[in-house]
């Protein structure tokens, strides 16, 4: 196998899926974890770790013989074997802890959002620039398997000119979400915003992605069910610097339905529609014969009849699929091992939260905001 890079994961609520992505990579291995809570680090060795060890034997070779558990962050950066570190804190502290790892030398991949600021997140890209290191982006859901055919017939122009995106967050949470783990989620602070923020971030990001630069946002944002500082729904109307125009839908408060994500794409000769990373519509007027396209669509079909996406698209539950946390985790070692750059780089992770932040700041003052 050759070298393998060392990581360490800090934060290990969603950063258990950066920990599951460690063990299923090509070349990385978990050296460590990092969090406050010692007994949250015994329960992933214990139960996400010896799980995914026991299901997969062969996994055991990226697991350190003597894993090392750390509550001091400062401390973990001293260790010369850690080359890599996921920081899955709180969104607020996202900025902080990665450029403490980034001046450190370490390579970072940084969960979602990159920080809740256009500020910090500008931090980020200044420390990026500044020590040279591997910075990564975690926006997994670039690598559904719907989005690879949706992503190249937009931009090789099958669908003809696009004049209209439809995108929709329609989730459900319980309060008792937003309690839990010393209640960070839902506030402006750490939290950053509420059903956009956190959970609609991906989609901000692919709606970006798939439809380019926005010009502007006209918004409104609502507490409609839950007892937070932040929205749990916002409605906005996106107009993009190509011409085209789209709606987004965030909330939280999808009773009990909680696992809408619509991804719609019209343009003048060709619509496409996802959901929770099935395809669901996939007319174009001109037959494309491009047999990658094909492949892809064929692949995206097959997979969402195996098995539909856990709540937010993060992963498919058949791990021989290379959507979801780790496949980011993996391209992050990958970049480090031989020396190219990830998937997501910091300048193109600040666009979703220049997007979010033009969100609020319209809805807050009832004016169009206009980005850069």
């Amino acid at each position: 196998m050759g070298k393998m890079i060392g990581y360490c994961v800090a934060g290990l609520g969603v950063g258990k899926n950066h920990v599951r992505g460690v063990l299923n990579s090509d070349h990385g291995k978990l050296i460590a974890l990092c969090d406050l809570l010692p007994e949250k680090m015994d329960m992933v060795e214990k139960t996400v770790i010896a799980k995914d060890i026991e299901a997969h034997p062969e996994h055991k070779e990226h697991l350190a013989d003597n894993l090392l558990k750390y509550t001091d962050f400062d401390e973990m950066l001293k260790n010369p074997e850690i080359e890599c570190v996921s920081v899955a804190l709180p969104s607020g502290l996202h900025a902080k802890y990665a450029i403490k790892a980034m001046e450190a030398g370490k390579n970072v991949l940084i969960e979602k959002p990159m920080d809740i600021t256009v500020e910090a997140a500008q931090s980020i890209i200044d420390a990026w620039k500044r020590t040279g290191v591997k910075v990564g982006v975690m926006h997994q859901n670039r690598n559904n398997l719907d989005m690879a055919p949706m992503k190249k017939a937009i931009d090789e122009g099958h669908i003809g000119k696009v004049f209209l995106g439809t995108f929709e967050v329609k989730w459900y949470r319980p309060q008792s979400y937003f309690e839990k783990d010393g209640g960070w989620r839902g506030t402006w602070e750490m939290d950053g915003g509420g059903s956009l923020m956190n959970q609609g971030v991906h989609t901000v990001d692919l709606m970006q992605w798939l439809m380019g630069d926005v010009e502007s946002v006209t918004s409104t944002m609502q507490i409609c069910g839950h007892d937070i500082e932040t929205e749990d729904m916002t409605a906005s109307l996106i107009k993009f610097k190509s011409g085209a125009v789209a709606t987004f839908v965030s909330t939280t408060c999808a009773y009990e339905a909680g696992c809408g994500t619509g991804i719609k794409v019209y343009g003048t000769g060709g619509t496409i529609e996802c959901d929770q990373g099935e395809i669901l519509t996939w007319k174009i007027h001109s037959t494309v014969d491009d047999p990658e396209i094909a492949k892809a669509v064929e692949a995206a079909e097959e997979a969402a009849m195996k098995a539909k996406y856990s709540v937010g698209g993060s992963a498919a539950s058949d791990p021989a699929l290379s959507t979801g946390h780790g496949s980011v985790v993996n391209n992050l070692i990958n970049a480090v091992y031989n020396d190219t750059d990830p998937m997501i780089c910091p300048p193109e992770g600040i666009k979703a939260v220049k997007i979010v932040n033009a969100v609020y700041e319209s809805a807050r003052t009832g004016k169009t905001v206009y980005l850069d």
